[in-house]
């Protein structure tokens, strides 16, 4: 009984003591102006305290202003990558309509050099599978007037010829084909030669031409070549390329070389096709010169003069 209150005497004697401290203590405060010892305790316990708080506090803030700003530039992400793809798409689409309109200058160009000649646009729908358009088909037929001997012009110049025409397309064979053979001639001489295609020599960007006569005219790399007035199937004076190599042939009779061709038969997207074939030309030609034999006559008077060899066939 009495260990317990000696018990409670003390805790009644520490509760007086740390009460009278504090009055004590608030006292000096107040005398002090708030500069007491109960300023410096608090610097060292309750200070550190709120600031441990308020650091905690503006951390958890910032994190959750982090978090909205995240999904803000992610959503802002997303709508700069949808215009960048949708700019990427009208800028391809540009390339290409801008791709394609340089390609049609060229068909304009071309057509302009072949005016006298009645022709059509047509598109390459597709090839023989080869990385060369040697053998291809276009999405024009008999119901455009193509017809089978059909010239077709790309590029500079000549293509090839139409081998098979059906109503609403046609087969081509270009002159790099292994089986083509087209009858030219140099343009500034006139002298004829044949060229022969060889995909051998495609993969180089040449041609062959073969028996040109080896005669006093003077063929330089540079020279023009062209399709020649005795051709039975290719209209006269359609450009092919230009002489890259020449040399005299073992029989010291003819000349023989390289051409470079006039078009990239490795990109034929469009192709100019003449409508009218050497033999709708002759034919024509035969049924004006029956209609008017006086007109004949006069024309056989003036030898090769008049007709420099344009019915040579």
């Amino acid at each position: 009984m009495k260990n317990k209150n000696q018990s409670s005497f003390s805790s009644k004697y520490w509760l007086i003591i740390i009460s009278v401290l504090c009055v004590i203590l608030l006292g000096i405060e107040r005398f002090t102006d708030g500069k007491g010892p109960l300023r410096f305790i608090a610097s060292y316990t309750v200070v550190p305290m709120q600031e441990g708080i308020s650091y905690v506090g503006r951390f958890m803030s910032d994190l959750s202003d982090n978090f909205e700003t995240l999904e803000d530039m992610k959503k802002e992400n997303q709508k700069l990558q949808t215009k960048v793809d949708e700019l990427t798409i009208d800028n391809t689409k540009l390339r290409q309509e801008q791709y394609e309109l340089d390609r049609l200058r060229e068909l304009y160009k071309l057509d302009e050099n072949y005016s006298d000649y009645k022709k059509i646009g047509a598109h390459v729908v597709a090839n023989n599978g080869s990385n060369w358009f040697t053998d291809f088909t276009i999405d024009k037929g008999t119901r455009d007037g193509v017809q089978v001997d059909s010239n077709v012009l790309a590029g500079s110049g000549l293509v090839g010829i139409v081998i098979e025409a059906g109503p609403t397309y046609s087969r081509v064979r270009s002159i790099v084909d292994d089986a083509s053979n087209v009858s030219a001639m140099m343009l500034s001489t006139s002298d004829t030669c044949m060229v022969r295609g060889d995909l051998k020599l495609m993969a180089d960007g040449r041609l062959r031409f073969e028996k040109l006569p080896n005669n006093d005219n003077k063929i330089e790399p540079g020279e023009q070549v062209v399709t020649s007035h005795v051709s039975p199937r290719f209209l006269q004076g359609l450009f092919i390329g230009y002489v890259s190599d020449i040399e005299v042939d073992a029989n010291n009779l003819t000349r023989s070389g390289y051409i470079t061709p006039a078009v990239d038969f490795s990109k034929l997207q469009e192709v100019l096709v003449i409508t009218t074939t050497k033999k709708n030309m002759l034919e024509d030609n035969n049924s004006q010169d029956s209609q008017n034999p006086e007109e004949d006559n006069q024309e056989e008077a003036s030898g090769p003069q008049e007709s420099n060899g344009e019915e040579g066939e």
